[in-house]
């Protein structure tokens, strides 16, 4: 996966997305065209993509209506239907309609101990190469709380966000100039309906460009209605009493992980808290349990080093070898290759992206970019 890296200048939703649509089309159309057809080869008619897709646009638009607009402006400065780049911002509903995947995505693990230290965080991206040849990542100015100044909480609003995100996509992994971060990880839950949520890209999207702490993000997470599942684990650079925090997001319901007495998080692709526990749909053969024991069984190498250390003891002695990694099978289709497309740090005190495009063993050999 190629990475770009740019700064939006545009300070509004509109002028927002004119921009990133208007400079990256052909990148928009390419993402567009590719998830069209891998919902096609998962056995999804464009009727029931676009139904899935309207629905959920819809629900954006009720919940946070400047994104909806962003996405809009978007959607037609890079030419493409609006229905279609909401489904690619719908991904996960859409996807949450159809069996899950026997293989699940990304690994994440947070250390954030009671005290003034930053918390110290580290996750990998896994997906299919073929559906995002190339990932943003950008740093703008976010919308005000609600779309318009308030100026009595002006001086806790977020200036400035650094964000990771398929080209297209409103939201993902990110941090924010107020010292909130936002790591990723999908889940797969009985409930999960598809149609009629607030994407979860969106909402971790809000997240970043609203929540000066763990506890204004856990308001924001609960006030949208969500159709397919996903975990956000959120950390603040702040020394407060919620400054990490792992929230599972579920049609149902939603459930938080707190960090425990050590102050690690570590987080796959299952759910852990016991009242989402009944409904949970990740298939037995995933390798989320596996990832999940490992990054247990590393977490206490993690602490205290530079994120290419970090990446290296995630891996442990097994290297580019650890379950962590993803590697495609040349001897599967192509909607069934895995690969580990990003390994990604937060720096809460900066504000800043620690990355590298590739599995974290790639990361430890060949250095991390800041951003």
């Amino acid at each position: 996966m190629d990475i770009i890296t740019a700064t939006v200048t545009g300070q509004d939703p509109v002028s927002r997305g004119s921009e990133i649509g208007g400079r990256y089309g052909e990148e928009i159309r390419g993402a567009v065209a590719g998830y069209l057809e891998f919902f096609a080869i998962r056995g999804l008619t464009e009727d029931r993509v676009r139904a899935i897709a309207e629905s959920c646009f819809a629900a954006l638009e009720a919940w946070a209506p400047n994104l909806a607009a962003e996405l809009t402006a978007t959607a037609e400065a890079a030419g493409v239907p609006r229905w279609q780049l909401a489904a690619l911002n719908a991904r996960t509903e859409v996807l949450a309609v159809i069996p899950p995947d026997v293989e699940g995505e990304c690994s994440t693990a947070v250390f954030a101990p009671p005290g003034p230290a930053a918390p110290e965080t580290i996750q990998t991206w896994d997906w299919h190469a073929h559906l995002c040849r190339a990932g943003l990542v950008f740093s703008y100015v976010p919308d005000a709380p609600g779309g318009a100044e308030d100026p009595a909480s002006a001086a806790r609003r977020v200036g400035r966000v650094t964000m990771f995100t398929e080209l297209g996509v409103l939201g993902k992994i990110g941090v924010n100039d107020a010292g909130v971060g936002v790591h990723f990880n999908i889940l797969h839950h009985a409930s999960d309906r598809g149609v009629d949520g607030v994407p979860v890209h969106a909402i971790a999207r809000r997240v970043l460009d609203e929540a000066t702490s763990v506890d204004e993000a856990e308001a924001i997470i609960r006030s949208a209605r969500a159709s397919a599942s996903t975990v956000l684990t959120v950390v603040s650079r702040d020394a407060a009493a919620h400054r990490a925090a792992c929230f599972e997001i579920s049609p149902e319901r939603v459930s938080v992980v707190r960090a425990d007495a050590d102050g690690w998080l570590i987080h796959t692709n299952n759910f852990i808290a016991e009242s989402q526990l009944p409904g949970e749909a990740t298939r037995d053969r995933s390798t989320t349990y596996a990832r999940l024991a490992h990054l247990g069984e590393q977490r206490n190498r993690m602490p205290g080093l530079p994120i290419e250390q970090r990446a290296s003891a995630m891996c442990g002695a097994s290297g580019a070898l650890a379950p962590i990694c993803f590697r495609p099978d040349p001897s599967e289709p192509l909607h069934e290759q895995w690969t580990t497309l990003l390994t990604v740090g937060l720096d809460t005190r900066a504000g800043a992206l620690e990355f590298f495009p590739g599995s974290p063993a790639e990361l430890a050999e060949r250095g991390a970019r800041r951003v």
